[in-house]
């Protein structure tokens, strides 16, 4: 992959950890959040990070 195609990808994957937080912050702030799609949430940001980190 070229040098620019990488930091694209890197900068799409970090938007989309971004996005997660958000999603997560918003879900733990509701009066009863729901564990599972905590979790679920938690996972996929750790995914994310994993992949960014193998750049």
């Amino acid at each position: 992959m070229a040098s620019t195609a990488v930091s694209s990808h890197i900068h799409a994957l970090q938007a989309k950890h971004a996005e997660l937080e958000a999603k997560l912050h918003e879900e733990m702030a509701r009066p009863v959040p729901d564990t599972a799609t905590i979790q679920a949430l938690k996972k996929h940001k750790l995914r994310l990070k994993e992949e960014i980190s193998g750049y």
